[in-house]
């Protein structure tokens, strides 16, 4: 049996504010490294926010782009993995949803969103429909986002790839006016998504699944936060609290798969 210590983020992200989200991802990253996670893991765009592509051109970054470089810097010499997120530049087409996976200061992985809901599909394309696995230690890690809670092939895909523990990265925004925003609400919404449906997907795949949300108000949209992890039976074993923006520190007990 190994144990994987797993830092789930819940992250308010600013919209087009690069610099200063990279600043918070270090943050917690050192923060991380002091208390032995082996996988941090932040939200959906952690990285740009949550942007209209055509309101934030500028935000839109590509892999190779000195934004992402300074991001994988952030894991070198760590001893931890990092997940994060970002709007990926497709020229010519619109941009992917993508999370990008670091550790020691390299690019390990790449996934790229691959259900694309009715209300992003006017902004982002949809991703390849390969599953996206890679290891920490001798642990296979899958990757969801958001929307593809609803699209238990995205699950099933990274249990077939060898996964034994699937992250899920979200970023839902609240509907209604901010003025007036129950956050409450909200998290009970995100909450009872995540308890009926990646506990759904652990318990039909075997695996632990594990979530992290953005949390907190932005320029014009407001997320619920939320950081959760289920058992392969579907129990379970951590939330956080509320909608506030921290961090919620896992421990999974995962058999070395040969």
């Amino acid at each position: 049996m190994s144990d994987l210590r797993v830092a789930l983020v819940q992250l308010c992200s600013e919209k087009g504010n690069i610099a200063g989200n990279l600043a918070r991802h270090g943050a917690e990253i050192e923060m991380a490294v002091a208390r032995g996670i082996d996988l941090i893991v932040f939200p959906e765009m952690s990285i740009t926010g949550y942007i209209d592509p055509a309101r934030w051109p500028d935000a839109i970054l590509s892999l190779d782009s000195p934004e992402i470089a300074r991001f994988l810097v952030l894991t070198r010499g760590s001893g931890l993995t990092a997940i994060a997120g970002l709007v990926e530049a497709r020229p010519g087409q619109k941009p992917y949803i993508t999370q990008i996976v670091a550790a020691d200061g390299v690019l390990v992985a790449v996934y790229r969103k691959r259900h694309v809901v009715e209300d992003e599909a006017d902004w982002f394309s949809a991703g390849p429909p390969q599953p996206t696995v890679f290891p920490v230690g001798d642990v296979r890690i899958g990757v969801a986002v958001c929307a593809d809670i609803d699209n238990p092939v995205v699950y099933r895909d990274c249990v077939a790839a060898g996964a034994q523990v699937i992250v899920h990265a979200s970023a839902p925004g609240l509907y209604g006016e901010q003025a007036t925003r129950n956050w409450e609400s909200g998290h009970a919404w995100w909450r009872n998504e995540c308890m009926t449906k990646d506990a759904t997907h652990a318990r039909t795949n075997g695996v632990y699944v594990v979530a992290a949300t953005a949390a907190g108000r932005t320029v014009d949209e407001d997320f619920p936060g939320g950081g959760f992890a289920f058992a392969p039976d579907g129990a379970c074993l951590a939330a956080s609290a509320d909608w506030s923006a921290g961090v919620l520190d896992v421990v999974i007990p995962v058999s070395p798969r040969s």
